[in-house]
């Protein structure tokens, strides 16, 4: 017999079945969405590691090739190895000078530090240039920058190399073109680097001082963006932005953007003369506006994030330049194993040596003050 208690209930329970439901199906759409993230993490961590590992399996015959180059040759000029070092140093000490610049700081044991740490962990852990910015922003944090502005300084030290970089083929063009037939001479190479030296100089202040120049390569740029490349939004205002970032970096460096502009142009020249420098020591005599050419395009591949610091690739494209620079095998690939063990493998033990050393000198989070100008 039903009773009207019994009615009570079975209503109550009607009611409430639908409410469970609901709620049932919300913890399994959430635990889908779960999954799905976890499933979306492991495949954005895996998938930069699969193409290194590809990229590296398919450079890996030009690197074990170059290697047995590098121990038939017995003519290697040993000066001149010592010669690339220091050139690439002098690179590095470019690079340390604009990221003081970029900090304010007159302190260098935590900018070398920090730089040379970030560095060498970007090209052995995965994530790349997010790894090692990782790594400076918490070694200037614990030595007394605070993240924003390690973060806006690393960007802008970061922004310009890359475009002093990009800039290096369009300033490198007329030599190229006009310069194929010079007499083969690594002075005149040196000369056409020095050159290359004073058009980024000047390049530089053109673009921190007028508009003009940055207005028109942005309409070019967005012009060549939008008539090649299929895309389901055109591209817009990219002269306003990047006159924009261009003012975004002057208003970070200050007063001092002349220097940063020199530190940054510094570090390409040293960094081409230790590309010379190797040549030398392995006596090759190349065409000095197709070395000029070769250097442009292994500074590109290096920027090109499907293996840390563009391993095997650059080599790859340094070999095959300087061949058609009139560079014979055995010395390209010989000068190109001298100039990368100086850019590329000599950076690492010595970002670790870096690391352990800022470690010791900043035991704890809140010790130091990188941005006090009495700091050492």
């Amino acid at each position: 017999m039903w009773t009207l208690a019994g009615l009570d209930e079975m209503t109550d329970r009607s009611n409430r079945t639908p409410a469970v439901e609901r709620r049932g199906d919300d913890d399994r759409a959430s635990e889908r969405g779960k999954r799905l993230t976890v499933a979306r993490r492991i495949v954005h961590q895996a998938l930069p590691l699969l193409i290194g590992g590809i990229g590296i399996y398919v450079v890996l015959p030009r690197l074990l090739s170059a290697v047995t180059e590098w121990q038939s040759l017995s003519h290697i000029v040993w000066p001149f190895v010592v010669l690339t070092i220091v050139c690439q140093t002098a690179a590095f000490a470019c690079i340390w000078a604009l990221d003081r610049i970029v900090l304010h700081t007159k302190s260098w044991f935590p900018v070398i530090a920090s730089q040379l740490t970030s560095a060498a962990a970007g090209r052995v852990l995965p994530g790349g240039g997010a790894t090692a910015m990782a790594f400076v922003v918490s070694m200037l944090r614990r030595a007394g920058i605070e993240t924003p502005d390690a973060a806006a300084a690393w960007g802008t030290s970061t922004l310009l190399q890359t475009t002093t970089t990009l800039a290096l083929p369009v300033l490198a063009l007329p030599a190229i073109i006009g310069g194929a037939q010079v007499n083969r001479s690594l002075a005149t190479a040196a000369i056409l680097g020095a050159v290359l030296f004073v058009l980024l100089l000047a390049a530089g202040a053109l673009a921190f001082t007028t508009d003009k120049p940055i207005e028109l390569f942005g309409r070019v740029l967005q012009w060549l963006l939008n008539a090649t490349i299929r895309r389901h939004d055109r591209v817009t205002n990219l002269p306003d932005q990047l006159l924009g970032a261009r003012d975004s970096v002057r208003t970070t460096l200050g007063r001092r953007w002349k220097a940063a502009i020199g530190a940054a142009a510094g570090s390409t020249l040293f960094d081409y003369l230790a590309l010379l420098a190797a040549l030398r020591a392995v006596g090759a005599e190349p065409r000095p506006s197709l070395v000029l050419l070769a250097y442009t395009a292994g500074q590109v591949l290096a920027l090109i994030p499907i293996t840390p610091g563009g391993l095997g690739f650059v080599e790859g494209g340094l070999v095959a330049m300087l061949k058609l620079a009139g560079v014979p095998v055995g010395e390209a690939l010989a000068a190109t194993l001298v100039y990368r063990m100086a850019s590329y493998w000599l950076p690492l033990p010595a970002g670790g040596i870096a690391y352990l050393l800022f470690r010791r000198r900043y035991p704890d989070t809140d010790t130091g003050s990188l941005a006090s100008p009495g700091s050492p």
